[in-house]
């Protein structure tokens, strides 16, 4: 019997379970609305460490070691570490991993990472090679900052429409068996660019991504559009879910009521100074990881579809004047 339905879509014969969940964010994601469900709000942005990348090496590993340990297991029974981050060639989440000397697949798709992780953690349990895998997310404020747009120390103003990288990692452990939310279905992104260019709208270059893999869901799994309680996108910010929301509108999407946004979510907008919201890898793995899991544990979310959404451009094809292409990836989740 196929799994492979549609045009991009997987539902799971034997949906993979989220048995355990670790969020650690940075000092302002703690000052922001979610502060009360993250298991750890370091008051440290160097996490102890000497170097910007240095820390979010030791946030990642600090959250996939608590992850692991909640669940009861030790990372010996881990078989699959999929991790992703913003830093040149995954050095986030390659330096974090190191210590655990599990088998490790890094994994870059921008800000889409933890929804890729999730995907392929959850092919890989219901294919049968493996029992644990987990799947986190990184990224790092002061580190994207130097990588993407200028050093902290000019001291540049930011555009409205930019938005703030949450310093932040999410983790979750996913299992063959076990009591949690469900990962019922996926469906796996294309590329997807309209010609944006301005760094400092991520979310516009995102937005077409995430409209083109919202709509392929339910299409290729004849859903109905309120078969979700939540449709939850990952970093788009203000004036990039208003623009979801009217794509979704234009194409006969009835269901815009229950799509949100991740970035807007981490952050007080109005309070905290953070522009158009919060985004990075992770952003939407950190509200996952602490708010959606306990909604989805507790029952007030039934059912819910996690939308990463990350765009693809690098230092060096900004500089040579290329476009933004955005990609999404959809993770079914039911509680």
């Amino acid at each position: 019997m196929t799994k492979h339905f549609g045009d991009a879509s997987v539902k799971f014969e034997n949906p993979p379970v989220i048995i355990s969940a670790a969020a650690i964010v940075g000092p302002k994601e703690g000052e922001g609305p979610l502060a009360a469900l993250f298991d750890k709000i370091s008051d440290d942005i160097l996490f102890g460490k000497d170097t910007w990348e240095q820390a979010e090496s030791e946030l990642m590993r600090q959250t996939v070691e608590l992850c692991v340990q909640k669940s009861g297991l030790s990372a010996g029974d881990v078989q699959y570490i999929l991790a992703g981050d913003l830093l040149n060639q995954n050095s986030g989440s390659i330096y974090g991993a190191r210590s655990f000397e599990r088998p490790f697949f890094g994994l870059f798709g921008a800000c889409s990472a933890m929804g890729m992780a999730m995907s392929l953690g959850s092919m890989l349990i219901d294919g049968g090679f493996a029992n644990y895998v987990v799947a986190s997310a990184s990224s790092h404020f002061c580190g994207a900052e130097k990588t993407f747009r200028f050093p902290l120390e000019l001291g540049t103003q930011r555009a409205p429409t930019a938005s703030w990288t949450v310093t932040g990692d999410g983790a979750v452990l996913i299992s063959a068996t076990g009591r949690g939310p469900k990962i019922t279905a996926a469906t796996t992104g294309a590329i997807v660019d309209l010609g944006q260019k301005d760094v400092n709208n991520m979310g516009a270059a995102m937005v077409p991504a995430a409209a083109d893999v919202i709509a392929k869901h339910f299409r290729d799994l004849n859903l109905p559009h309120d078969y979700y309680d939540v449709i939850a996108t990952g970093d788009l910010g203000m004036y990039g879910l208003k623009l979801l929301k009217q794509m979704l509108s234009q194409d006969g999407f009835t269901a815009v009521e229950r799509v949100n946004d991740c970035g807007l979510l981490i952050f007080d907008t109005q309070k905290q100074d953070v522009h158009a919201g919060g985004s990075g890898c992770g952003c939407s793995a950190s509200v996952f990881a602490s708010y959606f899991i306990k909604k989805l544990r507790d029952g007030e979310i039934k059912r819910m579809l996690f939308v990463p959404t990350g765009a693809l451009h690098s230092v060096v094809t900004i500089q040579q004047g290329e476009t933004i292409p955005g990609i999404a990836h959809a993770v079914a989740v039911e509680g």
